[in-house]
């Protein structure tokens, strides 16, 4: 009776202890080197070493992989298997590599894709490098059989009424290693929330949610305030901006919106709006935190009933901190969401 009684009080205190813990993904990825030039001018990629993704609900929401199962914790192996099991419409991308890419946070109709450019850098006659880049879309698979550049993949999440989500101060990309190169300053998570179903929906309208151009989208920028000497040296010689390297005011940045031409010979300090409004548009942040934050951030709301989101996580090429220095690091994600406001 003692140990049963035990137990259960270890149990309601594990209880309480998550009561409010709505998502925590974890995301490692370690980088080494290939023979392709992104905005990293020299050649560099970013190699997942490993991925581990942990999603865990309690306090009344529900996850799910595919809208039809629902459980407390989604492991990668839910990600990576729900296409040829139970949501064979999924799109999935998880891959070993990562490259820089670029968006400008606009929404494919057809797909309902967050539309998504790989850069390439080129020299010029004059020895200047300019920018190209090509639209390029998010495929089903994992491992060394995907060749994506960048992490997307569905959730599903449950709730009975309309619930306020907070980021808790445990979210973050940092380093696992002490060389802080810098590369976790140009990361970047968005979420796009393809719509919302009554609990009663049948699986096919559940995973069919499509949000299109009127998709809310939500940016989060970490670690905006910290930059390595290379990173202020390259903000400086490249794009003309001048910051520091701790305390620094957050950079705006002009995401890529359109597939760009070596004929149309963009350098990359013109890669911006006010010159090339066709190829780039300026990127409203939703989520800008400082390195190590300790407040809790309000993000979205989740709607009564069952919404589809969308989660990207990716290298953002146009951030200043996205050079040759920072591309070997090692570094993690970790993203937590709640329903408790602190």
């Amino acid at each position: 009776m003692k140990n049963k009684k035990k137990r259960r009080t270890n149990k309601r205190r594990n209880d309480a202890k998550f009561i409010y813990l709505l998502v925590l993904l974890f995301f490692t990825a370690i980088m080494l080197t290939t023979t392709t030039y992104a905005w990293f001018t020299s050649n560099r990629i970013v190699t997942i070493n490993t991925i581990n993704i942990h999603v865990e609900t309690a306090g009344g929401v529900e996850v799910s992989a595919d809208g039809a199962n629902w459980k407390a914790i989604i492991t990668p192996e839910d990600l990576t298997t729900v296409h040829t099991t139970t949501y064979p419409r999924s799109v999935n991308q998880i891959p070993d590599v990562m490259e820089p890419v670029s968006t400008g946070k606009e929404i494919d109709p057809s797909t309902g894709f967050m539309k998504m450019y790989y850069g390439v850098t080129t020299n010029n006659e004059d020895g200047y490098y300019i920018l190209t880049s090509s639209r390029i879309t998010e495929q089903e698979g994992n491992g060394p059989d995907n060749d994506g550049k960048f992490v997307s993949f569905d959730l599903f999440f449950k709730v009975s009424n309309d619930t306020q989500i907070y980021m808790t101060n445990n979210s973050q990309v940092s380093y696992l290693n002490d060389t802080r190169k810098g590369i976790a300053a140009a990361t970047r998570i968005a979420f796009v929330d393809e719509g919302t179903a009554p609990v009663g929906a049948t699986i096919g309208e559940i995973q069919g949610l499509r949000g299109g151009t009127s998709a809310r989208t939500y940016i989060w920028e970490p670690n905006y305030d910290v930059h390595t000497q290379a990173a202020v040296a390259n903000a400086r010689d490249v794009y003309g901006i001048n910051t520091q390297q701790t305390g620094a005011a957050r950079i705006a940045y002009d995401g890529v919106i359109g597939e760009i031409p070596e004929s149309a010979g963009i350098l990359l300090r013109n890669a911006k709006s006010s010159n090339y409004p066709n190829y780039f548009k300026p990127v409203n942040i939703d989520y800008p935190t400082r390195e190590g934050f300790t407040e809790y951030q309000q993000v979205f709301v989740l709607r009564g009933g069952i919404t589809k989101m969308r989660i990207y996580m990716w290298i953002e090429g146009q951030d200043v901190d996205c050079e040759n220095n920072a591309s070997y690091d090692d570094i993690t994600f970790d993203l937590q969401l709640t329903i408790n406001p602190a």
